[in-house]
């Protein structure tokens, strides 16, 4: 069976990574490095630090990364594409552009036998109200109209300013780290949906910026994704093992 991949959180084009060239190369040498072994390739959100569409401008940069998606798709390799709470604001250029199928939403499918649960993770158990708040405000069709009509040069800079500040606020600009099965939203939620779902056998998000993989019960695990900003990790489902690993150049075989 050809393997599947899954990645997210690389926040390409955002102003708190200093190695931003380098970062998107390794990510466009990874998926390079897969494309003619694999089955399909399934990013969780926050791809880009910021990403707004008008109709018909998008986003200056990213063309590497942009360029090695196409080629798999081409190739006739899918590359299912997840919004984050980062990239919210995709139109229809990765679909029509770039042959990406793309999920606003999370999703249940069966892989290979098994059933997969997946999604970006932003929202899912965390009662945060603020963060709540901005959620519903940037998925509101009139607020997401009311941006469209600010000019790119301004709305652009806005967007990836917010970004980076939301960044810099973590302490050293990273994520905290694991918190504990009864405080980590993502696995809360996981145990909650698993009650009324119990086919579920993978849970996988990305949003958390940290690697984890967790038995849940006999037949249910969670998998959080890590980052390709520090962690370069990722996640692998050859049809009969799931595992996780780090990509190194010139020493891992993905």
């Amino acid at each position: 069976m050809e393997p599947i991949y899954f990645l997210s959180d690389a926040h390409l084009g955002s102003r708190a990574i200093p190695h931003a060239r380098t970062q998107e190369r390794r990510l466009v040498n990874f998926l390079d490095s897969i494309k003619h072994k694999a089955g399909a390739v399934y990013m969780l959100g926050d791809m880009f630090d910021f990403w707004h569409e008008y109709k018909l401008v998008v986003p200056k940069g990213y063309t590497r990364f942009l360029g090695k998606i196409s080629e798999l798709t081409d190739m006739g390799v899918e590359v299912h594409f997840f919004i984050g709470n980062h990239d919210l604001w995709v139109g229809d250029y990765l679909e029509k552009e770039c042959g990406v199928i793309l999920h606003r939403e999370g999703v249940v499918t069966e892989l290979y036998g098994k059933t997969f649960y997946l999604a970006h993770g932003d929202g899912l158990g965390d009662n945060d109200w603020k963060f709540k708040w901005l959620r519903r405000l940037f998925h509101n069709k009139l607020c997401q109209r009311l941006f469209a009509s600010v000019h790119p040069r301004w709305g652009m800079d806005f967007g990836l300013a917010w970004a980076k500040h939301s960044r810099l606020k973590r302490k050293d600009g990273v994520e905290p780290p694991y918190m504990g099965e009864d405080k980590e939203h993502l696995i809360i939620y996981a145990k909650d949906y698993l009650k009324s779902h119990p086919d579920i056998n993978y849970f996988v998000f990305g949003h958390r910026h940290i690697e984890l993989d967790l038995m849940l019960s006999r037949t249910a695990r969670v998998a959080i994704l890590g980052d390709w900003i520090s962690l370069f990790s990722y996640a692998v489902f050859d049809g009969e093992h799931f595992f996780m690993e780090q990509y190194i150049e010139g020493e891992t075989e993905p």
